[in-house]
């Protein structure tokens, strides 16, 4: 699951450039919609989450620049790829073919996928929080989609592919902006946690940043029966989180 957090960098604006110029039918405005559906301003609480790297600092499983770039590529190559991006990609195709059967069944695998209860908590209160916005756009129609939106439940991962559907963003833009906000979110966290210098956090952006393409093809060419992952121990820093002494991010 990701979290989207921290500041528009650089960094933000070359990644997504590059994946716009790749897309022939890609232009400014939709450049822009992807620059926002991915910048920190969006109001959907995630800077709040530490997706379980606050526990890992804590047990002292994360205590350098390195340790967090294996950390961070490790569940971006073994998690985010093989269940967030490639249910993004399925969630996606839904949309694009009117089935919003499909897309809310999508929806509940990604939620079984959810290995503690602090990440089903973040991706469902992200995710409400999501679609009460994209509900009070006012340039945005979304009355084909209110059955989605009103949804007592909803994954972050669905309403983000909501998101792009609507702001006319291709899908693989809208992949490699969902693997931007997963990546900044950690490295902010890192930040904060390890700690790191701002030097070398942004070199941790751009080292990791290189893995994203390698992630989204991954995922693009996943048949349904390999969807998913289980990464235990990111799930049992999760859970403990919950009862850790000291907390800086919600549990």
């Amino acid at each position: 699951m990701v979290i989207l957090t921290g500041m528009v960098t650089p960094t933000t604006i070359l990644m997504i450039k590059a994946t716009a110029m790749k897309s022939q039918n890609q232009n400014p405005l939709q450049l822009n919609r992807l620059l926002q559906l991915c910048s920190a301003n969006l109001p959907v609480g995630g800077f709040s989450f530490s997706q379980g790297l606050e526990y890992a600092v804590e047990m002292g499983w994360v205590t350098t620049a390195e340790a967090t770039k294996d950390w961070v590529s490790f569940n971006l190559a073994q998690s985010i790829a093989n269940t967030d991006l490639v249910l993004l990609n399925r969630l996606y195709k839904s949309l694009d073919d009117h089935d919003l059967q499909a897309f809310m069944g999508w929806d509940q695998h990604l939620l079984a996928c959810r290995e503690s209860n602090e990440l089903l908590l973040a991706d469902v209160a992200m995710g409400k929080a999501l679609m009460r916005l994209l509900k009070d756009l006012q340039t945005i129609d979304t009355s084909p989609y209110i059955d989605l939106i009103t949804q007592k439940e909803i994954s972050f991962v669905s309403a983000f592919a909501l998101g792009a559907y609507l702001f006319g963003l291709d899908m693989r833009s809208a992949q490699s902006g969902f693997c931007w906000a997963y990546i900044d979110n950690q490295v902010a966290a890192a930040t904060k946690l390890v700690p790191l210098g701002q030097t070398q956090a942004q070199n941790l952006l751009f080292a990791i940043t290189e893995q994203v393409e390698q992630a989204i093809e991954q995922a693009n060419q996943l048949d349904d029966q390999d969807i998913g992952a289980s990464l235990p121990r990111l799930a049992m820093a999760s859970a403990w989180h919950e009862t850790q002494y000291t907390r800086l991010f919600r549990s």
